[in-house]
């Protein structure tokens, strides 16, 4: 098909159709979250639409499983780039949709006059170059928030390749900025994707981060200053499609946390795409592996684990499937357990699995006023089989739990039959 037919295809698509094709396209992309933003709202106010809050926004599901709160698309899923592992691109035999700024600004409007969606997601393949594409993707935001004074979510994916000045300008009208890694090593990124660069990734990263610590600084000093991207940058990577280790991604996410300041990694799950190229996996590797990484992630954000003691639960690098890496981290180290919960300092407590950070706030703020028992931790979690061996109570010691040779089975989560006919 010539460039010229091509595109008077492309013009002959009505925007509920480009709608279907585009927020099919964005289904891939696992970060779309829209907590830790600024709280804004129209409530009260002459003007202005939509507002929003300091926690996340969650309405609808994909088919999938992943929660969509936003309106989710891509301004065109056409692209000049050949990335191995992507449904959209160049080479890839799938049908091609692309909207203008205005329909996208028009649909979100519309969107949200109707209570469907709090906010918009928009991401684009690349078209024409990284520049035009940007300058798109930025229009869109620009629009919405000084034509139509919205007060909605906006997250921006950007581009690395894009004038630094271009990228730069997305943080001023979005509430989040994203730039993807991709992909956890640099050899994979060179072998699965080799017109991206990890050296422009990271430095559009940086250049993000300095925007966004600048802006943060002058709103202490000036109540004038411009809001920059207050729920911060994030980004995504791809897990499966290439060699990397459970450990190598812990150790790349970590790395990204602390030279960028991401407000949070998301791990992706390769799917086979159609027409694949014969240098990626048959198959996509287990969802539960994702939902692990995203577990060893909260441990290192939430729970005081070093990425080293994440990287420690694995065996040969890889997270055990059955068991959450916390439960998996106690059971190698239990020389560390039990842990007296009404003795044990907080960063304790946050290693016992069957813990979280919220139950161990009520132990702390209990144990005040008297000592815990046994049932006191049980009304606290969900599971108390699973913490009594790994603590100490008032009327509890795991005397003949603590040394078992098997107690790994005995904590593990049992299996379950799910009912074929079900209700």
């Amino acid at each position: 098909m010539g460039v010229g037919t091509y595109t008077e295809h492309m013009a002959q698509l009505d925007v509920r159709q480009k709608l279907e094709i585009l927020a099919d396209a964005a289904k891939y992309d696992a970060s779309c979250s829209s907590s830790g933003t600024a709280k804004r709202s129209s409530a009260n106010s002459a003007k202005g639409i939509g507002s929003t809050e300091g926690m996340g926004i969650c309405h609808a599901y994909a088919p999938d499983g992943r929660c969509i709160s936003l309106l989710k698309i891509l301004l065109t899923n056409s692209c000049i780039f050949d990335c191995h592992y992507c449904i959209n691109r160049r080479s890839s035999n799938v049908r091609r949709a692309r909207f203008t700024a205005k329909e996208v600004v028009d649909l979100t409007l519309a969107f949200y006059r109707r209570n469907y969606i709090e906010g918009l997601f928009l991401s684009s393949g690349i078209i024409g170059s990284s520049n035009y594409t940007m300058e798109q993707i930025v229009e869109v935001a620009r629009s919405l928030r000084e034509n139509h004074d919205f007060r909605g979510y906006i997250h921006l994916k950007t581009i690395p390749d894009a004038d630094p000045a271009l990228v730069a300008a997305a943080g001023l009208h979005a509430d989040r900025v994203s730039i993807n890694v991709e992909l956890p090593t640099g050899p994979g990124l060179k072998r699965l994707a080799p017109e991206k660069s990890l050296t422009r990734i990271e430095g559009a990263m940086g250049e993000m981060q300095t925007s966004i610590t600048d802006a943060r600084d002058a709103g202490k000093r000036y109540k004038s200053a411009p809001r920059y991207a207050p729920a911060g940058q994030s980004t995504q990577m791809i897990v499966g499609a290439d060699a990397a280790t459970d450990g190598d991604i812990v150790e790349r996410a970590s790395g990204l946390y602390d030279r960028f300041g991401m407000r949070r990694v998301y791990y992706s799950a390769f799917s086979p795409i159609p027409d694949a190229s014969a240098i990626l996996p048959l198959k996509r590797p287990p969802l539960m592996r994702e939902h692990r990484l995203c577990q060893s992630d909260w441990l290192m954000r939430f729970y005081g684990f070093a990425p080293a003691e994440v990287v420690a639960a694995t065996d040969d690098g890889m997270l055990p499937l059955d068991i959450d890496p916390k439960l998996a981290w106690a059971l190698k180290f239990r020389a560390s357990f039990p842990v007296d919960v009404n003795r044990a300092p907080r960063e304790q407590l946050w290693r016992v699995p069957g813990l979280g950070t919220k139950a161990v706030k009520a132990i702390l703020s209990i144990r005040r006023q008297r000592s815990l028992r046994l049932s006191d931790v049980a009304r606290l979690t969900v599971s108390i089989a699973k913490i009594r061996p790994f603590i100490v109570a008032a009327d509890w010691k795991p005397v003949a739990l603590a040394d078992r040779l098997d107690l790994s089975a005995l904590v593990r989560p049992t299996a379950q039959q799910m009912e074929l006919f079900a209700a």
